[in-house]
């Protein structure tokens, strides 16, 4: 009996010829093929080897894409050994093949041609292996008598995983059917680089989506779509599988008119459309540019964290708890807003970013890296970089005081900061875990500061060229 996402699937692919992938950032893809039929009324044996060598057998759907016929696989076998000298054996059991031996003769190294007849190959389905049987001058021997010669096979589809169909057809008719089937073997992933000039925040950013096909085989002049999204995919595959592959083959029917590669929301996931066919090749890794943006707003932002790497929040008396921090590095990030407003505003997949400057000759130089997540338009990616080589940070616990019997606590800090560039005056945010308790108040500080979180304050501060500033706040914890 057919489940429902089978039926949905099979209503839903599109009746066009030409090959079909979406592929799926997480090792799969949904596939979409024709395979010509010559059906008469009943059953049909049919052999189908233009699958790919890691197809899920258990996904394929076949129909008649017009309708016109009704077709049922009563049933399927699924052959995928891997080409052997015992498989080519296999394949001239009962046949007399050359078999050429090597021997020595005056010191020169003769070849001689021996014809025998493969009575046993020795392939054995699966892997395992038997002593081949080969009959030689009317005897039976157990080892090959030399180097196997195999003719030409005339075709090497019989060397392709192949499907054994037995179709049930309602009429007889020559057709193109439509295959659908998910496989591993397809990747793709996203990457960017962004260059910003000598100075200033402005900055261009070009993304490129890379494809990669190790699925054995090539796929001629397909229509490419490329889902981005965290989709639930079980291993090994189960009905989930048939519902993923039933709404990547509905947006397969989508008609994009579009430039290079297009975007659009479909269910819960993003789709990027290749407006044009092309070819992907196995063992091919495939780029294409998908998204340009120049003058983009992405400021640098310097971040002191003295005490990151605390994790744990609790009521704590230990003096010098959370106070031994060897952390004197500035984290440089850059931040830009992915809207129209700021020249992007297409939702961006996960994938590398790479960051450029170009020196005072004009020159592109590397200046860090590091990922993004899937980010959906209208939000905000900020990303680090590296450390800053002429920022420095110093932090150290100033006061402490605690009374056990009232149930408070008294803490104080102090921050220093330090500009060691020679012209440039940059604005530093000094992050604070205020970590000992839930209860806190802010009794005194040197400078403003920004509630972040329920255990978390901000402080920006701006610094000047070779300048030493100090950032001082006291804490009061009650309970």
């Amino acid at each position: 009996m057919k489940t429902i996402a089978t039926l949905l699937l099979a209503a839903a692919l599109s009746a066009t010829a030409e090959p079909a992938l979406t592929i799926y950032n997480q090792n799969f893809a949904v596939v979409r093929d024709t395979v010509p039929l010559d059906l008469k009324p009943g059953a049909n044996a049919v052999v189908y080897s233009g699958a790919t060598a890691q197809v899920e057998p258990d996904s394929v759907i076949l129909r008649d894409p017009k309708g016109k016929h009704s077709l049922q696989i009563l049933e399927q076998n699924y052959r995928n050994d891997p080409v052997s000298q015992e498989l080519l054996l296999s394949l001239f059991e009962g046949k007399t093949i050359d078999f050429e031996k090597v021997r020595m003769k005056d010191s020169t190294q003769i070849a001689e041609l021996i014809p025998g007849k493969v009575i046993r190959s020795g392939f054995v389905p699966g892997g395992a292996f038997t002593q081949p049987i080969i009959e030689v001058n009317g005897k039976l021997q157990f080892t090959l008598p030399g180097q196997p010669l195999f003719p030409d096979l005339g075709s090497d589809t019989i060397l392709k995983p192949a499907f054994d169909w037995l179709l049930q057809s309602d009429k007889s008719g020559k057709f193109d059917a439509e295959v659908g089937y998910v496989t591993a073997g397809f990747d793709w992933s996203a990457s960017y680089n962004l260059v910003s000039p000598e100075k200033g925040d402005l900055c261009d950013l070009v993304g490129w989506i890379t494809m990669n096909n190790n699925s054995s085989k090539t796929f001629e002049n397909a229509k490419i779509k490329l889902m981005a999204g965290d989709v639930n995919k079980i291993q090994p595959p189960s009905a989930r599988g048939g519902m993923v592959m039933y709404k990547a083959a509905r947006a397969m029917a989508m008609d994009e008119a579009a430039p290079a590669v297009s975007e659009k929301a479909f269910d819960e996931f993003h789709l990027y459309s290749i407006a044009r066919a092309t070819t992907l090749h196995d063992h091919e890794t495939k780029q294409v540019e998908f998204v340009h943006a120049e003058k983009m707003s992405a400021p640098t932002i310097y971040v002191y964290d003295g005490a990151q790497g605390y994790q744990f929040y609790g009521l704590n008396y230990d003096r010098s708890y959370g106070t031994q921090i060897d952390n004197n590095k500035i984290i440089v990030q850059r931040e830009f807003k992915n809207a129209e407003t700021n020249q992007l505003g297409i939702a961006l997949p996960a994938g590398k970013l790479r960051f450029y400057r170009r020196d005072a000759d004009g020159q592109l130089q590397f200046v860090g890296e590091n990922t993004i997540d899937h980010t959906p338009r209208n939000e905000t990616v900020r990303i680090t970089t590296g450390n800053a080589f002429d920022l420095v940070g110093e932090r150290k616990q100033a006061d402490f005081k605690a009374d056990r019997g009232d149930k408070w606590m008294d803490e104080t800090f102090e921050i220093k900061l330090r500009n060691r560039k020679k012209t440039d005056a940059v604005e530093i945010r000094v992050v604070e875990h205020l970590y000992r308790w839930s209860n806190w108040e802010i009794t005194a500080k040197s400078d403003e500061f920004k509630k972040k979180d329920s255990q978390t304050i901000e402080f920006l501060v701006p610094v000047k060229p070779d300048e030493e500033k100090t950032v001082t706040y006291t804490v009061h914890y009650s309970w």
